[in-house]
């Protein structure tokens, strides 16, 4: 039992590393924002096609669950869309200390959906990511827009969570991946469709961005959501949570790195990145240690 809880806390973290090298690869892979999400989500659902055909799982849904998963398919497309023209215009560094502010928009989305009052933990918790993001901008103004797209896209994947929060109670995860992601798909190729932009050179990529591509769709999308479903059967949220929360430090780390200079930041910034990061470790710790209070009580 300990070797498998061990074998699976080291998976976790292979997990949460590959998606911090998301944000590596995006801002490797040339093209803009759009397509690159277009060409994830279509080679996902491809390779999760073939998940779900290898192991014989069915692929029916329920009428009534379509329209759900069409809409959060598009919530998850704009969001990443928004996360890799946030990378694109600023870099890896501020674009994930910014999304780590996804944890603070959901505190104010999920009471409406679970209908509960917002707690005033919550709102003084985000008041300092408030100022943690404050100090960033304040001495890395020329990164204003990446900043913006960034808490687009963290209120997006704040939105997408809790959504699907009460989705996987009811449906199989696997199955909401893959129409999400499928629907997400129709979604950005309609768009595409419409503005003109399936050209000749749409589909002419360097080689690179094919292998980037299809490192991204597989590994980083379809592998790591299936493994990390299956990993969170045998850990505790509290490990989980903890886990998690390293994903902007990898990243940040990798981007070092790779990219060298053009990640290096004033002193400033890593202040601001500081507090935006404690805030949310904090925050996850508080909310383990009220679930175990609760949890106690029964």
């Amino acid at each position: 039992m300990q070797e498998s809880k061990l074998k699976n806390y080291l998976l976790l973290h292979l997990i949460v590393f590959i998606w911090g090298f998301t944000a590596i690869l995006g801002a490797l892979i040339s093209i803009d924002a759009i397509p690159l999400v277009w060409y994830r989500m279509l080679l996902a659902v491809i390779f999760i096609g073939i998940y779900f055909l290898l192991t014989k799982k069915s692929f029916k849904i329920e009428r009534k669950a379509i329209l759900k998963f069409a809409v959060t398919g598009v919530v998850i497309a704009v969001h990443w869309i928004t996360f890799f023209k946030a990378i694109k215009v600023s870099n890896v560094s501020v674009a994930l200390v910014t999304m780590s502010t996804g944890a603070f928009f959901a505190s104010l989305i999920e009471p409406l959906f679970f209908k509960r009052r917002i707690k005033s933990i919550e709102i003084l918790l985000g008041l300092l990511v408030i100022v943690g993001l404050y100090i960033i901008f304040n001495f890395e103004s020329q990164y204003f827009m990446g900043i913006v797209y960034a808490l687009i896209s963290a209120f997006l994947s704040a939105l997408f969570a809790v959504l699907n929060g009460l989705y996987v109670k009811k449906y199989d995860a696997n199955v909401i991946s893959l129409y999400q992601l499928f629907f997400g798909v129709v979604a950005v190729t309609l768009f595409l469709g419409f503005t003109g932009s399936f050209t000749t050179t749409f589909f002419q990529l360097k080689f690179t961005d094919w292998l980037y591509l299809i490192i991204l769709s597989s590994i980083c999308t379809a592998y790591a959501f299936i493994v990390s479903v299956k990993v969170m059967k045998f850990l505790t949220p509290y490990t989980v949570m903890l886990t998690i929360n390293l994903e902007p430090i990898y990243a940040i780390v990798l981007a070092l790195i790779i990219f060298g200079e053009k990640e290096q930041m004033k002193p400033e910034f890593y202040y601001g990145a500081f507090i935006v990061l404690f805030v949310v470790l904090l925050n996850g710790l508080l909310k383990n240690s009220s679930t175990i209070k609760k949890k106690l009580q029964r």
